[in-house]
């Protein structure tokens, strides 16, 4: 049994917090590789070392002394190793850094460094040996991960090496430059070690207990979620709810290895575990619920659209001409409704109304803005009678109007749409009725 563990920047942001991390690796011998995030922020006030490393790196870039500005990111970690009685210098490191810097070497590489420093630290901590992404994560000419690549020398190199340290965040370009992933990026460096190694889990710890069945800040309190599919995490993702980013599930998804969400401050609480399937009950009829403010229903309306053939895709085709992506589509037999981004829509929308009568040639074009949608989502649902009949009568009981419904075919999810002032209310409305009160 191996398991991979990935700690975030806030785990890792002070000699505390590093031996909190070191107790919870060594009282688990199947704990074997650890990918560690650059420190984060200490305190409110406090700043981030990669926010740092950037502020630094620009000043280099402008040509402009930057010294003073490194040496308050070699304090932050001098303080980690001082903190944890380490006999372990990184002057040789910083006067790498401090060259690397004037000679331009690139801001994916001024980034990097966070996790490549607390990524040395954290080895020399545990005993373990330190591996450099940048020798086994790689990415390709035109900057995409290099899966296969990757896949393969990592899993040759780790093969030989019990346990070992991988910073999180980058990997090297065919020239041997350092790039960094976009985003998530020591979780998705979590995840391609995990299948590397043919993890039989990937813990991923963080400040949170695993995930909730709605936004804390909407929901006090909120219920944890103790098992979630990978679907249902992506529906929940897709509309707002902050977990994993998806490049982050799909290496263990298809390797089909389970992660296992933790909290560094409360190592004892179960956290949540994402499978991709469990014949386990949910506790609740629904998993989540999550949602986003923001959008536009354009509601496009013709006699006898059902019987033209190639409506949509003409209708489709005036968004598409214009740059903007579709996030739901409800229809009836005649009219079609688009929602998609209020940001992303208001400049173009007289352009949008243009190519709509031009291409599809509608009796009438509505729009309506200010929306919000809301995504119920559950494996539960599917057994459960009457799912969309208790979600409204919860609205109703709100005062809350319902403008849009919309269910996919497996029964996984329901998306409504209502105004961008009902969109808190409707969360409280909906969690009341499934986890509250369990009418």
């Amino acid at each position: 049994m191996v398991k991979v563990v990935k700690f975030g920047g806030s785990s890792l942001a002070s000699a505390e917090q590093f031996a909190k991390v070191g107790k919870i690796i060594r009282s688990d011998k199947e704990r074997k590789y650890v990918v560690p995030s650059a420190p984060g922020k200490r305190n409110s006030k406090d700043t981030k070392v990669t926010d740092m490393l950037y502020a630094c790196y620009a000043l280099a870039e402008e040509e402009k002394d930057f010294r003073v500005q490194l040496m308050k990111i070699k304090d932050r970690y001098d303080s980690i190793i001082n903190g944890l009685q380490l006999k372990l210098s990184l002057e040789e490191e910083f006067k790498k850094i401090s060259e690397n810097f004037k000679k331009k070497a690139g801001v994916d590489y001024a980034a990097s460094r966070g996790e490549y420093l607390n990524g040395i630290i954290m080895a020399n901590y545990l005993g373990y040996t330190f591996v450099d992404s940048a020798e086994v994560i790689f990415f390709d000419e035109d900057g995409n991960f290099d899966a296969d690549r990757t896949d393969k020398v990592l899993s040759a190199k780790l093969e030989k090496i019990p346990t070992a340290v991988i910073p999180g965040f980058y990997g090297s370009n065919p020239d041997g430059s350092i790039r960094t992933f976009s985003r998530g990026g020591s979780d998705i460096t979590g995840s391609i070690v995990s299948k590397a190694v043919h993890a039989s889990m990937y813990e991923n710890w963080t400040d949170v207990s695993g995930c909730l069945v709605a936004d804390p800040r909407i929901i006090k309190d909120s219920k944890p979620i103790k098992v979630i599919t990978y679907r249902e995490l992506r529906e929940l993702s897709y509309m707002g709810a902050s977990v994993l980013h998806e490049d982050a599930i799909f290496p263990v998804r298809k390797a089909g290895i389970p992660i296992n969400i933790k909290n560094t401050n409360a190592p004892d609480d179960e956290g949540t575990l994402i499978v991709e399937s469990t014949c386990q009950k949910a506790e609740y009829t629904i998993t989540g619920i999550a949602g986003k403010k923001g959008f536009v229903a354009v509601s496009i309306d013709k006699d006898m659209m059902n019987s033209e053939v190639g409506f949509c895709r003409k209708a489709l085709q005036a968004f598409e001409e214009n740059g903007i992506s579709i996030e739901h589509m409800p229809s009836g037999i005649d009219t079609m409704t688009v929602f998609v981004h209020q940001a992303e829509f208001e400049g173009k929308e007289q352009q949008v109304i243009s190519a709509l009568r031009r291409l599809a040639h509608p009796d009438i074009i509505d729009l309506e803005a200010d929306l919000a949608l809301i995504a119920v989502v559950g494996r539960g649902m599917k057994s459960q009678r009457g799912t969309a009949g208790r979600i409204f009568s919860a609205l109703a009981h709100a005062n809350i109007n319902v403008k849009m419904i919309d269910q996919g075919s497996s029964e996984l999810n329901i998306i409504i749409g209502v105004s961008n002032d009902d969109f808190e209310n409707a969360i409280k409305a909906i969690y009341d009725i499934f986890v509250e009160t369990r009418l």
